[in-house]
């Protein structure tokens, strides 16, 4: 699990797969997340503007990062 931290209360999952170095275009992130390859705290999220705030989970290829 990867640690990752925000300098905002949330961030867009799209803007946050960007920040961790999951993708490396917002194209990519809107690709994957509307493939349903994105689970968020667990179970599988369709919406790129989805809201995280610390806490939350994303899981993307089998590694999980978690927002601090």
């Amino acid at each position: 699990m990867k640690e990752v931290s925000i300098n905002t209360d949330i961030i867009k999952l799209d803007a946050f797969l960007k920040w961790c170095g999951a993708v490396g275009l917002g194209s990519d992130a809107k690709m994957m997340i509307q493939d349903g390859l994105i689970k968020v705290n667990g179970e599988v999220e369709l919406r790129r503007g989805r809201k995280l705030s610390k806490g939350d989970k994303v899981e993307v290829n089998k590694e999980v990062y978690i927002i601090i």
